[in-house]
């Protein structure tokens, strides 16, 4: 072999491992782009919808299994309650410290259950029934709920596939609170209480409010929206956030005991209104925890929109109730 034969040979390899590596970057991407809040978003799956075709089990994501060691969880009770706040523990990465609803993953874009193209965080949510917007809480352990930048390694939560998960949202109206629970084979666990605006007082209704008394399912046209979103109330073109804040969760169907019909009622942000003094928008966090409503259930900013994250995926019951012991077990 020639000096020149043999130079142009090496030449030759070189270039061809450099073109092999370069191709590997490029089909295992290190970021994603966030999320953008753009108009209204409407999601066409319904919260309890199913998986229509049979997936196969996950290879194991997550860290090494640890037993968890976790203080008792606090079942929802029949009387009145103390303030309760468990929420941290769904999005905590501490295994010790963890709800035992959710499991840690770590992101990879090379999938069993995906195959021909890198998986992305969307794939995970839909693989774990699990939204985005609690990923991305995860992911940026705090309440944002759109950035998703995610590099090969991270850590997440996601709801655990071989739990039977549904959440209970019961309200006092009396009290106006809402005390928000898991269902884990049919026993309730408090998460989470929020004060909450329920309806003005109406004695000829009978929940002696113009919100009614029942228990509904949520329903699968929710919506985000953000300042500046245009849309149609009451035949008049508004600015959305005015009218539900930033998050809105429909009643879908009647279940048990419903004294009104679920169309026109749920569960959203309170309104945002001008200040007088900056000409602002902002959001009347006043009327939060006051009977002051057309019906529907008011949560301020950050509650609504950390209850939308985690029940978007999973079915969810609301029962309303004149007093907390006329709940159901």
């Amino acid at each position: 072999m020639s000096i020149k034969t043999f130079f142009f040979g090496t030449i030759i390899l070189f270039g061809a491992i450099l073109g092999v590596a370069a191709w590997k970057k490029k089909q295992a991407p290190t970021d994603i782009a966030p999320m953008q809040e753009g108009e209204t978003i409407v999601f066409s799956e319904p919260l309890d919808r199913q998986i229509s075709a049979p997936l196969p089990e996950p290879i194991e994501l997550a860290t090494p299994s640890v037993a968890k060691e976790i203080s008792p969880v606090i079942e929802a009770p029949r009387a009145d309650i103390a303030e309760v706040d468990l929420i941290d523990r769904l999005f905590s990465l501490d295994p010790s410290h963890q709800l035992p609803i959710v499991e840690t993953v770590s992101f990879t874009s090379r999938v069993p259950w995906l195959k021909g193209r890198a998986a992305w965080i969307a794939d995970y949510a839909h693989y774990y029934e699990t939204s985005r917007h609690f990923i991305a809480r995860c992911l940026n352990q705090k309440a944002d709920y759109f950035s998703q930048t995610v590099t090969p390694g991270a850590r997440f939560n996601v709801f655990r596939k071989d739990i039977p998960l549904s959440f209970h949202v019961l309200v006092d109206l009396s009290n106006c609170r809402l005390l928000f629970s898991y269902v884990d084979h049919g026993k309730k666990v408090l998460l989470k209480t929020y004060p909450v605006a329920v309806g003005r007082v109406d004695p000829t209704h009978p929940s002696g409010s113009l919100t009614p008394l029942g228990k509904y399912t949520l329903g699968q046209r929710v919506a985000i929206y953000k300042l500046g979103t245009m849309g149609i109330f009451r035949d008049q073109k508004t600015e959305m956030i005015r009218i539900f804040g930033t998050r809105w969760l429909p009643f879908d169907q009647e279940v048990e005991g419903c004294t009104k019909k679920a169309k026109g009622f749920g569960l959203h942000g309170a309104p945002w209104s001008t200040d007088a003094v900056t000409g602002q928008l902002v959001e009347e966090r006043a009327q939060i925890g006051q009977k002051t409503t057309d019906g529907s259930l008011w949560l301020a900013k950050e509650d609504m929109e950390e209850v939308f994250a985690i029940v978007l995926t999973k079915p969810t019951i609301v029962e309303i109730v004149k007093e907390l012991h006329d709940s159901s077990p």
